[in-house]
């Protein structure tokens, strides 16, 4: 039987489709290899190195924080993690012996490897902080237990608990607000970062480099060979001004009362005790206490607040000094100016009270005695415009600024002010409220403190610093002490005030009589509705060569006497632990 012509046409057109089909496929898979191996062939390759090649990453330690005197006062201690290497074989064994040694059921770890297995060769967590001799117990498990490590991780901590906490601030794991602003710095999701204080603030200089470990797994997982170790790099330490024996004494005398104190020294500005109250624990965020966490976040005393930089009160009668000053520039007053004060006065058709009945006052005794007619009196012929200038000269109504974050930048009304948002008109009174540190006045203790200093020094507004140095090296960027060009018999009459306001029997301050060095301040009684009177202090000692700069605020404390009697205080331990 014979094929014809077209039969054999169309044998001839078959083969020819299978032979261009055969060619169209290895052509396909040509180009692929083509595209595989020389294309792409690089970055193939560079997937392929990540699938067999595992890292292990090493914690490095947080820089220390220290006193001036090289004391560590934020330092580190080790902690131990359990963690598992997923294996092909033998967790059921392991993950007996585990049990046995954490506490933990083997129900509960298969649930935990479960949730966060993320991958062949990827560690997974079982616990954290597990002791020193759970930690121990494993290592000898090892050998039965394929796949168990322990990890040493380097955790913040605290030997002195809350001392310096609103300085130092805490350690926590970054939130996305500050992912979202710092992960162009390399920061990214479960990093240790600070929150407030030292630790917020200079964070980047704190921080520590990661390290790692680097192995080879083979195509299911399992460990090959040890490639590579990059040791992990400290943060570096941060020396500051604070003395820790100051430290101690200002914060068990401030203890059970919410307020701040501040000490300085008046001819640098460097901070050398600082402390808010009520305090927390730095500790309970970087244990975990989450209940402490929660009371501490939620008590309405805000104890995560810094009341020395944050807080922002009236200034009550610490303010006068800021009034003498500027009645003796201007000339408007002189040491002989006198009024009577027979515990009150009008302004206009309103009564503005004394606290006392004085009498004949003249500039000296009346900041000695506080003696608010006086200033009535003084701040009308002013005028609230000078009374404002002369306040903004002094460093209010904007932050300092200090190496802590969150100060608040405090507040000096004026009449322009009070019409733009207000709408409303500026009056006599209202001067007179500004005048005895009252009315729209707020102010931060930090400030207070670096008004009084202008008086211990001889007329030198200091930039108060917290910062010494970082890892041995100067790190002091306050600016210099400006000089606010005072004339010397101000600045001089204001001292015999302050000076009074102690030696003399009726003086506002006169509780600091009798110590074995002279001291003098002014105390502020300020109006706060509708609860009790804020106290302050604000002054220095030793008079004739000022070493420190004291101000204490309490909060709802009573009168400025109240405050008086913790400078005190504070001054006898400062002398008896031989700071003076």
């Amino acid at each position: 039987m014979g094929f014809d012509a077209h039969e054999f046409a169309a044998i001839g057109m078959r083969t020819k489709t299978v032979i261009w089909g055969i060619f169209f496929i290895f052509a396909a898979l040509a180009t692929g290899l083509l595209n595989l191996q020389v294309i792409h062939g690089k970055s193939y390759r560079a997937l392929s190195d990540k699938n067999c090649i595992r890292l292990l990453p090493q914690l490095g330690a947080r820089g220390r924080i220290v006193d001036t005197t090289g004391e560590v006062i934020v330092d580190n201690k080790l902690a131990y993690d359990a963690l598992y290497i997923p294996q092909t074989g033998g967790i059921e064994q392991t993950i007996a012996n585990v049990s046995s040694v954490l506490g933990i059921s083997p129900a509960e770890l298969k649930n935990i490897i479960r949730k966060n297995m993320a991958g062949p060769s990827v560690a997974v967590v079982l616990a954290k902080d597990i002791g020193l001799k759970k930690a121990i117990a494993l290592e000898e498990i090892k050998i039965d237990s394929p796949g168990i490590m322990v990890q040493q991780r380097p955790v913040r901590h605290y030997p002195y608990e809350s001392l310096g906490c609103h300085v130092f601030g805490y350690v926590n794991e970054i939130d996305r607000w500050r992912l979202t602003k710092l992960s162009d710095y390399g920061y990214k999701t479960k990093d240790l970062v600070g929150f407030g204080g030292i630790e917020e603030k200079y964070d980047y200089y704190l921080r520590e480099e990661e390290g790692g470990v680097s192995f080879l797994v083979d195509h299911v997982g399992r460990f090959v060979r040890l490639l590579g170790y990059r040791e992990a790099v400290s943060g570096k330490d941060v020396q500051l001004t604070l003395n820790l024996k100051a430290q101690k004494i200002i914060e068990d005398n401030l203890k059970g009362h919410k307020g701040s104190v501040i000490v300085l020294e008046p001819y640098s500005g460097a901070i050398v005790a600082m402390a808010s109250y009520p305090d927390f624990s730095p500790s309970s965020f970087t244990e975990h206490r989450t209940a402490e966490i929660s009371r501490v976040v939620r008590d309405a005393d805000s104890p995560l607040l810094n009341r020395a930089i944050s807080g922002i009160y009236p200034a009550g009668s610490v303010f006068k000094i800021i009034v003498s000053c500027a009645g003796l520039e201007t000339k408007k007053i002189n040491l002989n100016t006198s009024f009577s004060c027979a515990g009150g006065t009008y302004i206009g058709k309103q009564e503005f009270s004394c606290w006392d009945t004085h009498g004949q006052q003249s500039l000296i005794p009346a900041i000695a005695h506080s003696c608010n007619v006086f200033f009535y009196k003084t701040g009308i012929m002013l005028g609230s415009g000078t009374i404002h200038d002369y306040a903004v000269k002094f460093g209010l109504s904007r932050p300092v600024p200090l190496e802590l974050p969150y100060e608040a930048s405090g507040f000096v009304p004026s009449a322009v002010w009070r019409r733009i948002y207000k709408f409303k008109s500026w009056y006599a009174g209202d001067t007179a409220n500004l005048s005895i540190g009252q009315g729209d006045l707020l102010v931060t203790p930090l400030q207070m403190a670096r008004m009084i200093s202008v008086f211990a020094n001889g007329g030198n507004l200091v930039a108060p610093y917290i910062v010494k140095e970082v890892e041995g090296k100067t790190f002091n960027r306050a600016k210099r002490p400006v000089s606010l060009g005072l004339k010397e018999t101000t600045i001089e009459y204001i001292r015999e005030g302050l000076r009074l306001a102690v030696s003399d029997p009726k003086g506002t301050a006169s509780v600091l009589s009798g110590l074995p060095l002279q001291a003098a301040g002014k105390t502020g009684t300020a109006q706060a509705p509708p609860g009790q009177t804020h106290a302050w202090f604000a002054g220095f000692f030793p008079f004739q060569k000022p070493k420190y700069v004291l101000c204490v605020f309490l909060e709802r404390g009573g009168p400025g006497y109240a405050a008086s009697v913790i400078a005190r205080h504070i001054i006898e331990a400062f002398i008896q632990e031989g700071l003076l």
